[in-house]
């Protein structure tokens, strides 16, 4: 809807422009437009005769209306500068905000109008610009000013949900007043101005169930005891209307989807107080033979039920629990019915909430009761033996035909029909027993062995004459008595072994019996057959514990002159009758291990050689072939790289990198001065490499022996009367002249002491007088042949030297 042009007088604003526009007559300034300071020019140039200041213009808001549907342009306001004469000099431009697209200027007049319809809610206002210019000079007679076009708000837009429709639940039987929901309706008009976007609630449907709050729109009960089992769901319209809800104001409304939820309100229910049941006689205990139901209007927890047997009698003989899927009570058989006993039983049983409120204890109590007949059905049952399982027994040899023991078994039933036997032989593939089919008379088919099968497990089944396919089973358990029909013996099985160094009396091993029979034939006995003469060599003693020791008769065994001996012996049992065997004992002579005595249990017997009588084992045999090829191979191998070590090439190739080594063996260490000894890498010149050869070499001096081993240098000279420390500096200043050695030649000598020491020297250098130490060689031929071959060496050398140094 649009308001008409005619409702803009009714602004305060535009009657007060109206009024200053009368006020100020021909000179049509804009109401709140004050005139700013300004001075205006005369066409010559002079000035104004007043020279008073004047105030120049100052724009104010303008306001427009919005949604403007005449059929001119909506006149928003006039522009007027003091400069304006009305001769039409002054020219009025607009910028900004919709400057001549939305709002257009008269340049001469000023006037400012609307050309298009404006929505507020899209844009509330306009910021523009005015300027006023001199047309023919378009100089600028008044600054620029900004002034502000607000649109004027009417009432277009009616109140909306956007979230809508909504739900709510609230409590059934709540009280009057109970908040549910609160609904708050949108306008997009100015809530600044007017009534447009004030606005009022109140409800179109859902009365007398519920209220509205008008001015906050909270939804409330307007009605007590609403019942959800009579009424769960409600829907609630409510409107919201503008303009505070006066005649022409706009509106809109929602719908409020309301649940009542579940209180427990309703006690369970039985739909009869009276059930009867049918069970057959034959039910199985534990299984289930009915369901009973409460009814409960209330829902979820407020409706689970409880069930429970209150009379001693039902409880004795059946069981009830809760279905809390089907909230039903399943009654199952704890105790197997007998139609010939009981035909009938009452059962009494309550359900019961489990989830009380007590604000509805006074509606009376939670529960209920109601009572269960069950009828008993007569069943044509199989017989029923006497026992749930039988325990028999039978001596084994006994003769065909034996009675075992005997089962009974009788029909249940009120007709009482005669019973049959049978004996179940689909377990068994050999049949020991047969069974009278009148009687249940057990008896044996063969002779039982207690050794063979000490125990035999039967079933026996029993069925009914009249009705041979209703049967039932027994165990029957026989047990095979045991007789004395076995005789003891000594299991032949690892000889017995005797050290050579056995003692008279000594226990060699003690041996036990084996009996097939069981314990109840009594304790064994031992001894050595009558018949033979006494054995010198062993002798047998009963140890009264059902054991025997073989023991010595004389000492010192020897296994080169016998190494095995046979010992029989007589075993006898304590049964009824009587029985007895004889064993041969073999027994071993061996040269025992240390530390194997006899009385071990474990001996073991050392092997006199290499390959004895008793031969390797496989596995020695392979070892040692193992070895022995091991061996072999490592001998070839050290054969080889022997005849390769000897092809090699001298591993220093270059001639001139050779490093000569001065070592002699007499030092004795230098006395307390001598800090001058270094370790010696004396390298020799390069040239004389062609002459290095290793030898021995013994020269005769007066001072002392030297025993030079490595290559001869022929620049060493010992002299008896010169120190080594100029022989040293010698050294050293032919090494720094031979430009043809490597810069890092050393020497280093032995002989030299230092001086100082007060022990004095004791190396033979200097000791002409002396004669050498005879040495005798002759010594060595009592070591072993490289001794020998030794002193043959020094022996030659030592003559010929003593040729040349003798004085």
């Amino acid at each position: 809807m649009r308001i008409p042009a005619t409702a803009a007088c009714l602004c305060p604003l535009l009657i007060c422009l109206c009024f200053v526009q009368r006020s100020y007559g021909t000179t049509h300034a804009r109401p709140n437009v004050k005139a700013p300071r300004n001075q205006t020019k005369h066409p010559d140039g002079g000035k104004d005769v007043h020279h008073r200041p004047k105030r120049g213009w100052i724009w104010n808001q303008f306001f427009v209306l919005e949604e403007h549907i005449g059929p001119e342009a909506q006149h928003v306001g006039k522009l007027h500068s003091n400069s304006d004469n009305g001769d039409g000099s002054v020219r009025y431009l607009l910028s900004g905000d919709g400057a001549g697209t939305v709002f257009v200027i008269d340049e001469v007049t000023g006037d400012i109008h609307a050309t298009k319809s404006l929505d507020r809610e899209k844009k509330g206002q306009y910021v523009l610009h005015a300027q006023a210019i001199d047309r023919y000079t378009n100089k600028s007679l008044e600054p620029e000013s900004e002034f502000i076009i607000k649109v004027q708000d009417v009432n277009d837009n009616a109140p909306t949900f956007p979230d809508g429709p909504f739900t709510a639940t609230v409590p059934e039987m709540a009280e009057v007043g109970t908040s549910v929901f609160q609904l708050t309706a949108t306008d997009a008009d100015d809530p600044t101005y007017g009534n447009s976007a004030k606005i009022v609630y109140s409800i179109l449907q859902g009365q007398p169930y519920f209220s509205v709050d008008p001015k906050t729109g909270v939804i409330r009960t307007a009605l007590s005891n609403m019942d959800r089992e009579a009424r769960e769901r409600y829907s609630v319209v409510v409107q919201a209307k503008d303009m505070a809800g006066s005649v022409g104001g706009l509106s809109g409304s929602t719908t409020i989807n309301v649940t009542l939820t579940d209180v427990n309100d309703n006690p369970p229910k039985f739909p009869q107080k009276n059930y009867q049941l049918y069970v057959p006689e034959s039910a199985q205990i534990g299984k289930a033979v009915g369901k009973i139901k409460a009814i409960d209007k209330d829902v979820g927890v407020n409706a689970e039920v409880r069930y429970s047997i209150t009379n001693a009698e039902g409880m004795e003989m059946f069981s009830i629990s809760t279905d809390t899927d089907q909230n039903e009570g399943i009654i199952s058989l704890r105790q197997p019915l007998n139609y010939e006993q009981k035909k009938v039983h009452t059962l009494h049983i309550e359900g019961f909430n489990t989830q009380l409120d007590p604000r509805f204890s006074h509606l009376g109590p939670f529960k209920d009761t109601t009572t269960l007949r069950i009828i008993v059905g007569d069943v044509d049952e199989p017989p029923v033996f006497s026992m749930d399982y039988y325990i028999m027994d039978v001596y084994e040899n006994s003769p065909v035909g034996t009675e075992v023991g005997t089962v009974t078994a009788q029909d249940p039933d009120s007709t009482k029909s005669p019973v049959r036997y049978f004996i179940d032989h689909s377990e068994t593939n050999q049949v020991y027993f047969t069974i009278g089919v009148n009687s249940g008379v057990i008896k044996t088919t063969q002779s039982l062995d207690r050794e063979d099968v000490a125990w035999h497990n039967i079933t026996v089944m029993a069925s009914e004459v009249d009705n041979p396919s209703l049967a039932s089973h027994v165990p029957v358990t026989i047990q095979v008595l045991d007789v004395n029909d076995n005789a003891p013996y000594i299991a032949r099985g690892d000889e017995i072994i005797v050290c050579e160094s056995s003692r008279a009396g000594q226990v060699i091993q003690t041996v036990r019996p084996s009996d097939m029979d069981n314990f109840a034939n009594g304790r064994f006995s031992f001894a050595l057959p009558n018949d033979l003469p006494v054995n010198p060599n062993f002798t047998l003693k009963d140890n009264e514990d059902n054991t025997a020791s073989v023991v010595a008769r004389r000492r010192q065994f020897s296994q080169a002159e016998q190494d095995l001996y046979q010992l029989p012996v007589v075993v006898r049992d304590g049964g009824e009758p009587v029985l007895s065997s004889t064993s041969t004992l073999t027994l071993r002579v061996c040269v025992c291990q240390r530390g194997g005595g006899n009385t071990s249990r474990a001996r073991a017997c050392r092997v006199p050689a290499f390959l004895s009588t008793a031969g390797l084992s496989t596995g020695a045999f392979i070892a040692i072939l193992l070895c022995i090829i091991i061996l072999l191979s490592i001998v070839v191998l050290f054969v080889i790289l022997r005849s390769k070590k000897g092809k090699k090439e001298p591993l220093i190739i270059s001639e001139e990198d050779i490093r000569e080594n001065v070592v002699t063996y007499d030092d004795e260490g230098g006395g307390e001065e001598d800090t001058e000894a270094f370790d010696i890498a004396a390298l020799r010149n390069p040239a004389g490499a062609e002459q290095r050869r290793l030898r021995r070499e013994v020269r005769p001096g007066t001072e002392g022996w030297l025993v030079a081993c490595g290559p001869r240098s022929p620049s060493l000279v010992l002299l008896a009367t010169e120190d080594i420390h100029s022989v040293i500096r010698q050294r050293v200043v032919e090494a720094d002249r031979d430009t043809s050695g490597p810069p890092y030649d050393s020497l280093q000598t032995y002989a030299y002491e230092g001086r100082g020491s007060p022990a004095g020297s004791v190396s033979s250098l200097g000791l002409a007088q002396v004669p050498p130490p005879e040495l005798s060689y002759s010594d060595l031929e009592d070591w072993e042949p490289a001794g020998h071959t030794l002193a043959r060496l020094f022996g030659t050398e030592l003559s010929e030297t003593e040729q040349t140094i003798t004085p």
